[in-house]
């Protein structure tokens, strides 16, 4: 874990390191350990968890009830899905913010945000399962909050993403079905690539693939990820052709073609290769096979995500 200094601690609580000792010493909390100089050293998590209670409730000793309640861990997938189960946004909203505070955008929505909502998939009917016909069944009320507050959370922290610092660019076709797993897997891997710095077009993977080569040529894209179970192997086929297709020429090389968390069925005869298994993963495999590429210079370059719809 994470250790901070009195004075340190004291900054982030708004309060001065006199305040702090005296709070240790009247409710034993919270409780520094020693350094092997003597220092005081605070747990930074725990800190968080004291400053966010305190901020809600104004009052030290209900503050210190709150985060003790909470425990050392501060943000879990365990109170985010309290937090969905009770439909409160914005008791979420907090939660991803303690988050934020100790870990990246990134290992916020892969170890609390994804895990929390399906969490509460798995609670649905079991009979329910990705890519089938019976996935017209919406899940749980509490399920269904969740995975549109995440859809949300996500696209929100899309828009304010920073602009893209790379020649290459991302066209992704959506093959995810809604309220599922994969839809949000998939809309993850498209803002990890953004805060990557690459280039990003979202499209539908049910579009007709005739109709594909504007943003083909525009993008020039140099590679293909699959995502998402949504989409039959016809289709993604036609999508695939089309895309290499459109981009056939001395300038460009073939385009490779990824497939990210089992977009295609495991016959043992293909070629495809997996990314992932999460979207930070998929993140830096494609960004390091992006840096390996050798490419002429000033051409653009990008990779295309299909995922399914």
């Amino acid at each position: 874990m994470s250790a901070i200094r009195t004075n340190a601690a004291a900054a982030l609580l708004g309060v001065s390191p006199n305040t702090l000792r005296s709070w240790e010493s009247r409710f034993g909390y919270p409780a520094p350990r020693r350094s092997e100089g003597g220092h005081r050293q605070f747990d930074l998590a725990e800190i968080e968890a004291l400053r966010q209670a305190y901020s809600e409730t104004g009052d030290i000793g209900s503050a210190i009830a709150i985060a003790r309640e909470r425990g050392e861990s501060g943000a879990t997938p365990t109170r985010l899905q309290g937090a969905f189960a009770a439909f409160d946004a914005e008791r979420a909203d907090r939660i991803l913010e303690e988050s934020m505070a100790l870990r990246s955008l990134e290992r916020t929505v892969q170890t609390v945000l994804l895990p929390a909502v399906k969490a509460l998939a798995a609670t649905d009917d079991g009979s329910r399962r990705q890519g089938s016909a019976s996935d017209d069944a919406p899940g749980s009320p509490e399920h269904c909050f969740a995975w549109r507050y995440a859809t949300g959370w996500l696209a929100a922290a899309q828009r304010v993403a920073p602009p893209s610092t790379r020649e290459e660019g991302v066209l992704i076709f959506d093959a995810s079905c809604p309220l599922h797993d994969d839809a949000l897997h998939a809309q993850a891997l498209e803002l990890f690539l953004r805060r990557a710095g690459l280039r990003v077009l979202a499209l539908p993977v049910d579009l007709d693939s005739n109709r594909i080569g504007n943003a083909l040529r525009a993008l020039r894209p140099s590679a293909v990820v699959l995502a998402g179970s949504g989409a039959s192997l016809d289709t993604i086929g036609r999508l695939v052709y089309a895309a290499r297709k459109a981009m056939i020429g001395p300038t460009h090389p073939e385009i490779d073609v990824f497939d990210f968390r089992g977009a295609l069925p495991d016959s043992g005869a293909s070629t495809v290769t997996r990314i992932g298994p999460g979207a930070q993963e998929a993140t830096q495999e494609l960004r390091d096979l992006l840096d390996r590429a050798t490419t002429g210079a000033g051409e653009r370059r990008s990779v295309a995500i299909t995922r399914a719809s």
